[in-house]
């Protein structure tokens, strides 16, 4: 065995061994604390909203979106980090931002930020698991979820064809895929491609169904 395979295999036994012993790895703290920034951030703008809203500022759709564009771009922006970062760190449902770009800023607005927010966050997170492998993806989601499907994706041929079609599709555990697919043999160009092609049906479907709220 060679020194980069023993570091990793030596780093997985450590990982599971603190595992076992309770203790957090710096990665695990990492992911937790990054987990608390983004629900504190997200409660923040809730709890700034709500206080506009009780304080009469809009009392429908259509007067939030004229409140919300005293804000400019900045909005817009916060939008779609946090939609890209709920990918990255998965603490927040997808379908929660896309209802909320929807009903501030409009289907198309809201779509554009959602969809670039998501499709930037799945290329990270593909990236991220390329980078630092299974063990990542083990803190992030519960181990019995990575034993179910990643035998099954390394060795299925129509895996391509099954990440388009949860791509297109809602409700699938997108973010999942996108680091389950990041330890797989699919090629990044690959991949990207499936995100620019077979994303932004679902999120366009999201932007238009929430934009019905009055």
């Amino acid at each position: 065995m060679d020194m980069p395979e023993q570091a990793f295999e030596n780093a997985v036994i450590k990982t599971s061994q603190n595992a076992k012993d309770g203790k957090k790895t710096a990665r695990q703290m990492v992911i937790s604390l990054a987990s608390f920034f983004i629900i504190a951030f997200v409660l923040v703008f809730v709890v700034i909203f709500a206080k506009a809203f009780f304080d009469g500022k809009f009392k429908s759709v259509e007067s939030l979106q004229l409140y919300m564009e005293q804000y400019g771009v900045f909005a817009p922006v916060i939008l779609t980090i946090i939609q890209a970062m709920q990918v990255i760190i998965p603490v927040l449902p997808g379908f929660f931002g896309c209802a909320v770009g929807s009903v501030m800023f409009g289907p198309m607005v809201g779509f554009i930020c959602n969809y670039l927010g998501i499709g930037l966050g799945s290329v990270i997170a593909f990236f991220l698991a390329r980078k630092f492998g299974k063990p990542l993806i083990q803190d992030l989601f519960p181990s019995g979820r990575y034993n179910k499907w990643s035998n099954w994706a390394s060795k299925s041929k129509s895996y391509t064809a099954f990440l388009f079609m949860a791509m297109l599709l809602p409700l699938f555990p997108d973010d999942y895929l996108c680091y389950l697919t990041g330890i797989s043999k699919m090629t990044a160009r690959k991949f990207i491609w499936i995100i620019i092609l077979g994303k932004p049906w679902c999120i366009l479907a999201y932007s238009l169904g929430f934009s019905l709220i009055k």
